[in-house]
């Protein structure tokens, strides 16, 4: 049986989603697994949202040890973790889960002349976030302007950068993930209450 079979049927086999598998140097095979995410139903309040933990992560990597075992996987090390906060985005799916939030994406191929000299023609890279487009597929939105450093002043005659869009396949991506944002804080942007992640 192939690897990713294996892997595949044991992860969803436990109540788990498979993100992904990677074989590095030096033999460790890295398992990334998530629970499970359907869309709530339009009429619901969305559940509070689960989160892997090490137990979760101990018991994939019992199970995985016995399975590759007994088939006669190679390896020297396995890993099994969660996904973390740049979570890669690979199926439609993590595209619906994850509508609203800020992504990183990188294009297969440079924007070139499409971008119409708004943005730079050999530019693969953006972060901006992620929507659902009006003639379907997706989006991402995002301004070039630079955040405000803590104790600048803004003047409020000056124009705000545009907002861009950009619109996409997931087929024209090489890789999308959840950008790594983090807020040592702990407030919102506004100095409020603690935020809910």
């Amino acid at each position: 049986m192939a690897l990713q079979q294996i892997v595949e049927q044991t992860v969803t086999g436990l109540g788990y989603d498979l993100v992904e598998i990677e074989r590095s140097a030096g033999g460790l095979l890295r398992i990334t697994i998530d629970m499970p995410w359907a869309a709530p139903a339009a009429d619901t309040v969305p559940a509070v949202e689960q989160f892997i933990t090490v137990e979760d992560c101990e018991k994939v990597t019992r199970q995985l040890q016995f399975a590759l075992e007994v088939d006669g996987v190679d390896y020297a090390r396995l890993e099994v973790s969660s996904p973390g906060i740049d979570r890669p985005l690979r199926h439609e799916q993590d595209f619906i889960r994850f509508e609203g939030e800020v992504v990183d994406l990188t294009l297969k191929q440079p924007i070139g002349a499409a971008a119409g000299g708004a943005v730079a023609a050999n530019r693969k890279k953006f972060r901006g976030a992620l929507e659902r487009a009006e003639g379907g597929g997706w989006q991402i939105v995002w301004s070039d302007e630079p955040p405000a450093k803590p104790g600048q002043r803004v003047s409020k005659k000056r124009p705000p950068a545009p907002v861009q869009v950009l619109g996409f396949t997931l087929d024209e991506l090489r890789e999308a993930r959840l950008a790594p944002l983090v807020n040592f804080k702990g407030r919102d942007a506004k100095g409020g209450t603690p935020a809910a992640d």
